[in-house]
């Protein structure tokens, strides 16, 4: 007998799992670099498409067709009886499509650690390889039967089958790719590299919490019967404990160490407490919850650093520390907060060791599985991607895709191009309501002695809207403005990104440039001082330029009459 109730939590919880998918796909994106935004998003849509077939061709047999110690058995696309798993009302297909998406989840982890220089058709063959054999036979030990259930092992919705399995395939596959084209110096310490987008990863952060308490909470496969409310209400708690409590702790830890809070190890603070949460969060209170999440909270920031700084395995995303770090973490934990089994709550240490037993033996299993996997594609397809593609980024050179912003890339003439005039002739009739071109005047300007005179404004970005105000109101007709990057005799300063330092040479600066004649150049040299002086290094610098001429195109005007507006 089917149960509605049931079967609609589980569907319910596969489509909040599947929806995880857009949330690691908006994260890498923005903690990577624009250039490679399309390959992110591509390898994130594929891992899932890829996985389902391959989960439904070989990895769910191999997961859940028997009760062996070591794997469940072989059953290509699904036609065996599997009564004897499946939660109580709840059909094959919806218990197969949610075991589906978990997989997924596993394999997309790997994406961001390999992220900006991995050649897309060897991603294309992991994401293969490990829903076909890696996580469903570490699954099986786990979730389907196999020798770490029956010793006990307690992982309730994937810290170590779905998360840890990823982090340890993100170490495998960053430390043998090698670190990004200068991400270290010739003295081997690191160098950041900003992420092109802290809004879109802010919101990966956003979908990934909301979807984990169906990750999380979904995973009870039931809502029937009063225990089990009470523990989906609980579960949905810890859950949330854990994760705000880690970013509060990563904000102070960062807020301490560095003089100012992270905000992208923020983010990651965030999942990381969510991952550490996972193996446990049906096992302990809130307030183990909350523990758990000041243990994700310190341990995130210090192992960024530790694989940045020590290690020198380049994780663009921190993938490596949030869900294999932290995902091995929260298993431990587990076995000492847990307040049925737990050693903290006079329970003795068998479910710890346990516990460690179990960890341990999924590292070992995804090391040397993973090892053969991505050396077997280093050693045949090749496993990166040439210094020239790098350089020039993954959107272009490995999908034809000259950005994933097009609408904000320049507008240039192309040759060749339907409807864009090629030829230096004018066409045959102007459109309605344009001036004609004027042919210049024989004397060049009605004032040929005027004097013009370029003035090049540097200034502070908060102050633009000010010194734009001043120039309007001393008769200013027209500038040019650049957002630019530089720096004075402050040379720049030091900050930090993700644990690194970072020394900031060249500062976001607006470059305003003025041409004048009729506007006397001392009138707006003091509107603009007036408009930017603080008394701080970094005010900013006013060049002045004479100019030989000045050519209005749509007029002809020359000189002093080009710069004059219509009468």
């Amino acid at each position: 007998m089917y149960s509605a109730v049931n079967t609609i939590w589980v569907l319910l919880g596969a489509a909040l799992v599947f929806f995880m998918q857009a949330g690691f796909a908006m994260c890498e994106a923005g903690f990577t670099r624009s250039k490679n935004t399309g390959n992110i998003l591509m390898k994130n849509l594929m891992d899932f498409c890829i996985g389902t077939p391959a989960y439904w061709l070989v990895g769910f047999g191999i997961m859940f067709a028997g009760s062996g110690a070591i794997i469940g058995g072989l059953d290509p696309f699904v036609r065996g009886d599997y009564s004897a798993i499946l939660p109580d009302g709840v059909p094959l297909f919806a218990f197969f499509i949610f075991q589906t998406v978990f997989c997924a989840t596993a394999a997309t982890i790997v994406s961001g650690a390999m992220a900006e220089r991995t050649k897309f058709l060897s991603y294309c063959i992991y994401s293969l390889m490990i829903s076909l054999v890696v996580y469903p036979v570490s699954g099986h030990w786990i979730w389907g039967g196999g020798w770490l259930s029956q010793l006990g092992f307690h992982d309730f919705a994937g810290s170590t089958a779905v998360h840890m399995v990823g982090g340890v395939a993100a170490l495998v596959g960053a430390k043998m790719l090698g670190p990004r084209i200068g991400k270290y110096d010739e003295k081997g310490n690191p160098r950041a590299i900003l992420g092109h987008n802290l809004s879109i990863a802010a919101l990966g952060v956003f979908i990934l919490w909301f979807c984990w308490f169906g990750f999380n909470g979904c995973s009870t496969v039931s809502m029937t019967g009063d225990e089990t409310l009470v523990a989906a209400g609980s579960i949905f708690c810890t859950t949330n404990m854990a994760a705000a409590v880690a970013t509060v702790t990563t904000m102070i830890f960062t807020w301490i160490r560095f003089k100012k809070p992270d905000v992208s190890m923020a983010f990651n603070a965030s999942l990381a407490g969510l991952v550490a949460i996972t193996a446990g969060c049906d096992a302990v209170s809130i307030g183990g919850a909350a523990i758990i999440g000041i243990c994700a909270g310190i341990v995130l920031p210090l192992s960024v650093e530790f694989f940045d700084k020590v290690a020198k395995i380049d994780d663009p995303v921190g993938a490596i520390s949030v869900h294999g770090v932290c995902g091995a973490m929260g298993t431990l934990l587990t076995g000492l907060l847990s307040t049925s089994e737990g050693l903290f709550y006079g329970h003795g240490a068998s479910f710890f060791l346990t516990q460690c037993l179990g960890v341990g033996s999924v590292i070992v299993w995804v090391l040397v599985t993973m090892t053969i996997i991505f050396s077997v594609i280093k050693a045949t397809v090749g496993l990166r991607v040439t210094p020239e593609e790098e350089i020039e980024g993954l959107d272009p050179t490995e999908h034809g895709l000259p950005s994933a912003y097009a609408d904000f890339m320049p507008a240039t003439s192309v040759a060749g191009v339907p409807g864009m005039i090629t030829s230096a002739a004018a066409p045959a009739s102007a459109p309605e309501g344009t001036v004609p071109m004027k042919a210049p005047k024989p004397e060049g300007s009605s004032y040929p002695n005027a004097k013009l005179t370029n003035v090049t404004i540097i200034c502070n970005q908060s102050k633009f809207e000010a010194l734009k105000t001043a120039m309007n109101d001393i008769g200013v007709t027209g500038m040019t403005v650049t957002q630019v990057l530089g720096c004075g005799v402050q040379k720049g300063k030091t900050e930090y990104y993700r644990g690194v330092e970072m020394s900031i040479n060249l500062l976001p600066k607006i470059q305003v440039e003025i041409v004048v004649s009729k506007v006397p150049v001392e009138r707006v040299i003091a509107a603009a001082k007036s408009i930017l002086y603080s008394g701080h290094i970094g005010d900013g610098k006013i060049f002045v330029y004479d100019v030989e001429n000045v050519v209005k195109v749509r007029t002809g005007e020359e000189g002093y009459d080009a710069l004059q507006g219509e009468e």
